[in-house]
């Protein structure tokens, strides 16, 4: 990271600890407050105003049977478990300030009674059971029983509120009599003081959701759920109708009032009620809603393309209709989407066609003939480039032939530019080999022209393409030049894996044929070079087809010698039988040669066993070829041979079986070896 990008992460970071420093402040002071009011008796005034208190209970009780609404439809939206939770909470919490409102003295019951006291703090407690319920993260198992529970929780609920209702608001027992401060002081500060650990838990919760995955509604429930604990710990240690009892009121007021103040802004933005709590719901559900939303934005994107290249489909208004009806969406959010699946749709077809480049670059890279690897590119760019009609012409081998005289064709050959027709439907560019034009890419459309964009991926094909067709041609030039110093199975599986190259080798069985002119250092005396030369070629130019034909692999020229190996680098399980008929054949291809010139004639051993194969020399220069006993007594049966004879050795023999049609030359001693080799004279091969 560079030294300015670490400058600004520690920028971002330190203004978002000090924003959260900050909102801890703002929810410090309440208590401060508190401890202030309660250590100073003499601020802590009384204020005892009954339609004030109940007006305030009251307002707040509707705002939160809204907030419930809301949560509520949105959890049944989305069938999710926290959602769900939320809004019970939130209605517990409604019901019972709607009760103590209800309750206040002189407003419909004489004089304050013990439900009037006890219902909102029991209902705070209640709810902050459930609050931290919701903070959990529920897997599937969890989820699926909270779903269980719905309808049996919303009876609970209600029949504790009705019974509630009645007891209080009836002054029937145990809620009807008026109960001394001093004796509510201990209950109310067990219950308080529960409900505050179980508040803070749940907004530790929520924080720390809000810092993996920002909402505004997460960092409101969870200020929401600071300020009811702050409120609790006012209604342990609050006294009635002072200014220490009134704060616990405020603050209640001010945590649901935070939630639908951040409702209301995020209403304003989205212009929808529909996904204003998505952001408290589960990983899951979100991760569900991403899904929809990814899908909604794929099928508009989808429409929105098939109706532009003139395709039938389903009308885009209709789709559009159909989408703003199942995700509940206004007319601006549904501009915001259209826009959206535009853009999805202009980039996933730009993904596709650079996909299709990068395919046809990588292609490129291996070697193919000229006429295969274009057919190839041009398949590549078919579905790439797809509705858009594309066709390729070379010059002087079309493979997409180009038909009549046309101008534009020309014109683009003859200034190596891009030429597009005057309607911008056709747009035509040139290929460039090494400065001079080798064809034309020509691109079609029907249903619009062609934009910049387009233009600019159609000329990066065509410099692909460019680079295709070059490359096919030098790799074909190398090719040939390459297997003309090698044999082409050597050359093949260097080309197909270059570790081979390195020096050393491995044992493996093979035939090894050798073949020289009987009286060739005669000859080369008395001849001019010049005719020795051509003596040599003509003979190795009948020889060497022979031999590649049977897939010998030829290692080596010296003067007038050829050594060709079977069997390496390709196996072959006939490898002694192809090395016979390559010796016989080519005894009769340069008998042909020969016929009527005063030329040394060849004579060919070939014999079979372990060498060790593989490349010999150095790093500057190596040849592959075949060394050991083998190799040896080849060449030394090859020196036994009469003129046009093929001298093979017992290894080969019994190779070739009753196939061969052989005369015994008996037991021969061979340089280099101890004991006498048995030699035979090969006169036909049968099959």
């Amino acid at each position: 990271m560079t030294g300015i990008g670490r400058s600004a992460t520690t920028r971002g970071a330190s203004a978002a600890w000090i924003r959260v420093a900050v909102w801890a402040l703002h929810l410090v002071i309440p208590l401060v407050a508190l401890w202030l009011l309660v250590s100073q008796p003499r601020f802590d005034v009384h204020w005892e105003h009954h339609g004030a208190h109940f007006g305030l209970v009251l307002v707040t009780a509707v705002v939160n049977v809204v907030l419930a609404v809301l949560i509520s439809r949105a959890a049944a939206r989305r069938d999710d478990a926290r959602l769900f939770l939320v809004s019970i909470a939130f209605v517990i919490s409604a019901g019972f300030l709607g009760l103590h409102a209800l309750a206040t003295p002189q407003v419909i019951l004489s004089g304050p009674n013990a439900g009037f006291v006890f219902a909102t703090p029991v209902g705070l407690a209640l709810a902050s059971v459930l609050a931290a319920a919701s903070s959990l993260e529920l897997g599937q198992t969890g989820a699926a029983r909270v779903r269980r529970l719905r309808t049996p929780l919303r009876v609970v609920v209600l029949v504790l509120l009705a019974a509630w209702g009645v007891l209080s608001l009836a002054g029937l027992p145990p809620l009807d009599r008026a109960i001394p401060p001093q004796d509510t002081a201990g209950p109310l500060r067990y219950a308080a003081f529960g409900a505050t650990a179980l508040y803070l838990y749940a907004a530790l919760r929520y924080f720390g959701l809000h810092r993996r995955r920002p909402a505004v509604m997460l960092i409101s429930i969870t200020t929401a759920f600071v300020l009811l604990a702050e409120a609790m710990i006012s209604v342990a240690y609050g006294r009635n109708w002072q200014a220490s009892w009134w704060e616990w009121h405020l603050l209640m007021t001010a945590a649901f009032a935070f939630v639908a103040y951040s409702a209301y802004v995020q209403y304003v933005r989205e212009g929808s009620p529909a996904g204003l709590f998505h952001g408290v719901a589960l990983d899951r559900t979100i991760e569900q809603i991403r899904q929809d939303h990814a899908a909604a934005l794929e099928e508009m994107a989808t429409a929105m393309q098939r109706q532009a290249e003139g395709q039938v489909g389903e009308p885009v208004s209709r789709v559009a209709t159909r989408l703003a009806a199942r995700f509940n969406l206004t007319e601006r959010q549904l501009e915001v989407l259209e826009r959206g699946a535009g853009a999805l749709g202009s980039e996933r077809t730009q993904r596709q066609r650079l996909g299709g480049l990068v395919r046809i670059g990588r292609d490129a890279r291996v070697i193919r003939d000229e006429a295969e690897l274009l057919t190839r590119a041009m398949d590549i760019v078919a579905d790439a480039f797809a509705p858009d009609r594309l066709t390729l012409a070379l010059v002087g081998r079309d493979l997409s032939p180009a038909g009549a005289a046309d101008a534009d064709r020309d014109e683009a050959l003859r200034s190596l530019e891009p030429v597009e027709s005057p309607d911008g439907h056709r747009y035509l560019v040139p290929l460039d080999v090494k400065g001079h034009a080798a064809g034309v890419l020509e691109a079609k459309r029907t249903y619009a022209a062609f934009g910049e964009v387009d233009r600019s991926l159609l000329r990066s094909l065509g410099s692909q393409l460019s680079i295709v067709l070059e490359n096919a041609r030098l790799y074909h030039q190398l090719d040939g030049l390459f297997r003309s110093y090698m044999s082409p199975d050597v050359a093949t599986a260097l080309l197909a894996d270059p570790s081979q190259a390195g020096l050393g080798g491995s044992i493996a069985e093979v035939s090894v044929l050798m073949a020289d002119l009987r009286g060739f250092t005669p000859f080369a005396e008395r001849t001019a070079p010049d005719q020795v030369v051509t003596m040599l070629n003509a003979y190795f130019g009948a020889a060497v087809p022979v031999i590649l034909e049977q897939g010998g692999t030829i290692v080596q020229f010296v003067g007038d010698e050829v050594m060709a190996v079977f069997n390496a680098p390709v196996r072959q399980a006939d490898h002694a039988a192809r090395a016979a008929r390559a010796g016989l054949r080519l005894q009769q291809a340069t008998a042909q040669v020969a016929a009527g010139r005063d030329w040394p004639p060849f004579r060919v051993g070939v014999n079979s066993g372990p060498a060790l194969v593989g490349n010999i020399g150095s790093a500057e220069m190596r040849n592959f070829t075949a060394i050991g006993d083998t190799t040896n007594l080849a060449a030394r049966l090859q020196a036994l041979a009469e003129p046009g004879e093929v001298v093979i050795g017992p290894i080969t023999r019994e190779l070739l079986g009753d196939r061969a049609d052989l005369r015994p030359l008996g037991l021969v001693p061979v340089k280099g070896k101890s004991e006498p080799v048995a030699a035979f004279v090969l006169e036909t091969l049968r099959g």
